[in-house]
């Protein structure tokens, strides 16, 4: 064998080396510490404000949510507009954007089912996808499953590709508009509230009421005789709906409209704020509507109430202050300070002192302002209550009763025909003679 012959030997065997080296590498797992480390999504992470709409189609090519951002924030177009969960979608855009490939997964379109990654235009097709307008070059990317039982990561799919890609994180997609609504609509504490006042479609009446906002259960009104209510504080939870209040789903008012059987809730807070609601049931579900309202009156006597609190706590601290204020021979500690003055209160007087018309109006706009946000939130819209929300709305005055308990023993049968046994004082003996 010639030189030369080796030498081609030599520079096969080197170029066979190579092709094996590269095709090892390009077969292992991208990650964060490797110099292949990409982003699922380049280039987002810098421009994510930037995107105006997001469209998820699902399986069949029905579409799941169309998110659009617009003046008033974003919101979802298959429910007429309502506003969207602006923390759910910032969220789901930041996991695109940081989203990572992890390693590359099949590229044979008859294995993409596996990972749910195939076609949304298969009715059985279990990804979603998902469509970034606003860019300067729109996104298209399939979303498949989430790989929980391998690690972690999800299977995704650019459409315009064969490969598929496991990439790091959970970027699994809501497939239920509804799931992408803000849903939080009031929060309202019970305490606020002077009463409550529901009223059943056959025109019964349930009321509860505190007789002083420091108390802390509300009372029945109009118990019936022989009856009472079931605990001290039963009567608490009709007053609790607008707290913490989250719908399940919206629709606007046109499309869902009170029955006939329609139960009613009068709420009255302690400073003018009222909310009335209208409830009904219909195809399994519980709907309702809501207005609020500002009864002036009201208000204006809790604005001056507290105020007048304001003045009596301002001058018992002033009272406090004197009595505590150090005597002229009093030896000051070594840095030169009385004690007392070093933990003196401060003595500032509060607005509703220093200037009670500044603090009425504030009051009074800071009141005006909640209501317009409410009707703002309420105006145009039906909406799908929990089940324990509504639960407090349709209750009915026999659901929180007892019978009476008159607190008097009741007779042991077997002692029947017995005389009790007595004391009538010194010598005084039990029915068989013994003390």
């Amino acid at each position: 064998m010639n030189n030369k012959t080796l030498l081609g030997l030599a520079a096969a065997a080197l170029v066979a080396l190579l092709v094996a080296v590269r095709l090892n590498h390009s077969n292992k797992p991208l990650n964060e510490t490797t110099e292949q480390t990409r982003f699922l999504l380049p280039g987002l992470r810098e421009h994510v404000n930037e995107v105006s709409q997001i469209t998820l189609t699902g399986a069949d090519n029905k579409p799941v949510a169309t998110l659009k951002r617009g003046d008033a924030g974003w919101t979802v177009a298959e429910k007429s507009g309502y506003p969207a969960d602006l923390i759910k979608v910032r969220e789901f855009l930041l996991k695109l954007a940081d989203a990572t490939l992890i390693e590359q997964k099949t590229s044979n379109k008859d294995r993409y089912a596996e990972l749910g990654v195939e076609d949304v235009a298969g009715k059985d097709a279990k990804g979603v996808l998902v469509e970034l307008a606003g860019l300067a070059q729109p996104v298209k990317l399939i979303v498949g499953n989430y790989n929980g039982g391998g690690g972690g990561g999800t299977f995704v799919r650019l459409p315009s590709e064969a490969q598929s890609w496991l990439a790091k994180g959970n970027i699994t997609v809501e497939k239920s508009a509804p799931n992408w609504l803000r849903h939080e609509l009031t929060d309202v504490q019970a305490a606020r509230f002077r009463e409550v006042v529901l009223t059943a479609p056959d025109g019964k009446v349930l009321k509860a009421a505190k007789a002083a906002p420091g108390d802390v259960n509300y009372k029945l009104a109009d118990v019936p005789k022989g009856r009472e209510p079931s605990s001290d504080f039963a009567a608490n939870g009709l007053v609790s709906t607008l707290a913490g209040l989250r719908f399940d789903d919206v629709l606007p008012a046109k499309d869902a409209e009170p029955g006939d059987k329609v139960y009613k809730a009068h709420y009255v807070a302690y400073d003018g704020l009222i909310v009335d609601v209208q409830a009904w049931e219909k195809d399994g579900k519980d709907y309702a509507r809501f207005k609020a309202s500002l009864d002036a009156t009201a208000a204006e006597i809790q604005i001056k109430t507290d105020q007048a609190v304001a003045k009596t706590q301002f001058e018992a601290k002033q009272f406090d202050a004197k009595q505590t204020k150090p005597d002229a021979g009093d030896k000051a500690p070594a840095d030169g300070k009385p004690e007392a003055a070093k933990s003196a209160p401060d003595l500032t007087p509060p607005l509703a002192i220093s200037d009670p018309a500044k603090d009425h109006n504030e009051r009074l706009a800071a009141i005006n302002k909640e209501v317009a946000d409410l009707n703002k939130l309420f105006d145009g819209w039906s909406f799908v209550l929990p089940v324990y929300k509504f639960a407090n709305i349709n209750k009915s005055m026999d659901e929180m009763l007892k019978p009476l308990d008159d607190g008097k023993s009741k007779l042991d049968p077997k002692n029947l025909g017995k005389k009790p046994n007595t004391l009538v004082g010194p010598g005084a003996t039990m029915p068989n003679g013994k003390l």
